[in-house]
């Protein structure tokens, strides 16, 4: 059992710890000022303290807390690693599982127990506890760090602290694009003492693997040198060879990354080569952290790049197909008013058939250019204060022709209904899009019913698959439905007809192409006006697809509550 004092004015994380720590593993207690931090400090035995990044004045706390006693372990509790990080002997991100947080404390309270007891011991226990504490800092700085050049420096940093190495041969794989020899040395070394050690370095490399295959092939032709020398103005001799020396590999099970040898004019005892060998052991999980880290990193940068190349190729394709249109358009336009002269019944057809697939070209472009707005959370909304029923008026002018001429009835019915708050333009998107695809997969002398309605959320019944989307809703909304009698939709595909460049695999669709991302955009600017969109289907019997959207109610100051909360939402990603 250990004491943990945690320092921070946010009570709930506060709980959070207490109830991991508190009463099975440690003695926890907690503090909300600097005062009554010092006061426990000074007047309670405390062995760990946690500080919240979020308090203000870190670097003055953390130094008064140095000043008192530098031997208690301060930990900073952070969202993401900071400059504060350098101030601490480790950190605990919230992000951490209980595990790893009590994996953490568990370390650095066994390794501080270890020193305390041997500070009661006599002098000539000094020297081990010196080196304790050398571990202990360059197991700290490992924890901070995922950069493999500084784990490197901080391995030779530490074992020049504890075992006053004259040099060290390290080889390393981690951080250059070739195989590199670092070496660090009190003096200086001759051209022909460094070709030395490097062709040493790399017969000792080969000779870890013997038979095995070698992980890397290298030799003292093409290995890099980096030297880091202390006085340069001294030289060693090849006398250095009759120094006592360690080696070993740097590795995890298979994962290999390197090997290092230390050489010393004192000779090494069998403590200095436990407490190298431990050393060694110890920065390889960070080394393997960093090269994963490395990895993640290059391969977001190629994801960023490779977005790049998609947002411009998109760009430049929808430019490129949007500039021929508007020729054909104005061309087809002069063909259908009869000003190149009368068309025959063969020629209207082709002229409405070109219509109607520059329409359909357009549809596709501007899918295209949606989705990457929102892709980029660029999409852009005006918001203001208005009623649904102009955005289902307007779709069913625009839409009565095209199920006439489909051999479909659009049934529109509707009821008094309160303002909402939103685009017009964006939620006749949505309805449009809803109403589109319904026609596509209704077959002739059905109809399709669009519908609006006033309801709480409360009262709002969905499948299963979208109840997670429902919690979220709070109140009164508007919501609208488009009901067909088309082809259906499994319940297993409910989700996935939402997701981009997704259609459900069946004849119709096959037959009435398309982009597949108008659901996936239409789901976009729901979620932009603070609702929610699910589905519900049958399969041969129709599916109804609805979108709630809250009511704009105002308060005593009169001030729109909707507004507000979208005015947020704008500068927050669509996702």
């Amino acid at each position: 059992m250990g004491m943990i004092l945690f320092y921070s004015a946010d009570t709930q994380i506060a709980d959070t710890y207490r109830n991991l720590f508190g009463g099975k593993y440690f003695d926890f207690v907690t503090c909300e000022s600097e005062n009554e931090l010092y006061d426990k400090t000074e007047n309670e035995d405390i062995d760990i303290i946690l500080i919240d990044n979020n308090i203000q004045n870190v670097t003055d706390i953390v130094n008064k807390i140095r000043a008192y006693n530098e031997n208690i372990p301060l930990i900073l509790v952070a969202s993401e690693l900071n400059q504060n990080i350098n101030l601490f002997n480790g950190f605990i991100l919230k992000s951490y599982d209980d595990d790893t947080v009590l994996a953490v404390i568990n370390s650095i309270l066994k390794t501080k127990q270890k020193i305390d007891r041997l500070t009661l011991r006599n002098s000539d226990m000094a020297e081990s506890l010196y080196r304790l504490n050398v571990l202990y800092n360059t197991s700290s700085q490992f924890a901070g760090t995922l950069d493999t050049k500084e784990l490197l420096s901080y391995m030779a940093e530490g074992l020049e602290k504890s075992l006053s190495f004259d040099i060290a041969c390290n080889i390393s794989f981690g951080f250059e694009q070739e195989p590199v020899l670092i070496i660090n040395s009190i003096y200086d070394l001759s051209e022909e003492l460094m070709n030395a050690l490097k062709l040493r370095a790399v017969l000792n490399y080969k000779s870890l693997f013997d038979s095995k295959e070698i992980p890397f092939e290298i030799d003292d032709t093409n290995l890099k040198i980096i030297k880091n020398i202390k006085n340069p103005h001294e030289k060693f001799t090849f006398s250095v060879f009759q120094y006592d020396n360690l080696f070993a590999p740097i590795d995890l099970g298979d994962e290999f990354f390197g090997c290092i040898e230390i050489f010393r004019k004192k000779p090494f005892s069998s403590d200095d080569a436990a407490y190298f060998q431990t050393i060694v052991r110890q920065v390889s999980l960070p080394l393997k952290s960093a090269g994963l880290y490395k990895e993640i990193m290059g391969k977001n940068s190629e994801l960023e790049r490779l977005e790049r190349i998609k947002s411009n190729f998109i760009s430049i394709v929808s430019h490129e197909l949007r500039t021929p249109l508007t020729p054909i358009n104005n061309a087809v336009s002069i063909l259908s008013g009869g000003r190149c002269g009368e068309l025959n019944k063969d020629g209207i057809k082709f002229v409405d058939m070109i219509k109607r697939n520059v329409q359909t070209l357009k549809g596709i472009i501007n899918h295209i250019l949606d989705s990457s707005k929102i892709d980029a959370g660029k999409m852009e909304f005006k918001y203001e204060k208005m009623n649904i029923h102009t955005v289902i008026e307007n779709n069913k002018n625009n839409f009565d022709s095209v199920a006439k001429e489909t051999g479909i009835e659009l049934i529109v019915s509707e009821s008094e209904l309160p303002d909402v708050y939103g685009d017009s333009f964006r939620l006749e998107q949505v309805l449009r899009n809803l109403i589109t695809n319904a026609i596509k997969f209704t077959p002739q002398g059905r109809r399709i019913t669009v519908k609006s309605e006033l309801k709480n959320s409360d009262d709002i019944v969905v499948s299963e698959c979208f109840a997670s989307e429902l919690k979220k809703l709070h109140g009164n909304y508007v919501v609208v439905s488009v009901t067909d009698e088309g082809i259906g939709i499994k319940e297993e595909n409910f989700l996935k007809v939402f997701e981009p460049y997704t259609q459900i695999e069946n004849a119709l669709t096959r037959k009435v192409g398309g982009t597949g991302l108008g659901l996936h955009i239409v789901k976009q600017i729901v979620k932009a006006h603070g609702g929610a969109i699910w589905c519900e289907s049958e399969e041969e019997k129709g599916s109804t697809f609805s979108f709630a959207i809250p009511v704009s109610v105002e308060n005593n100051e009169n001030k729109t509550v909707q507004k507000d909360m979208m005015q947020g939402q704008k500068l927050l990603s669509l996702f």
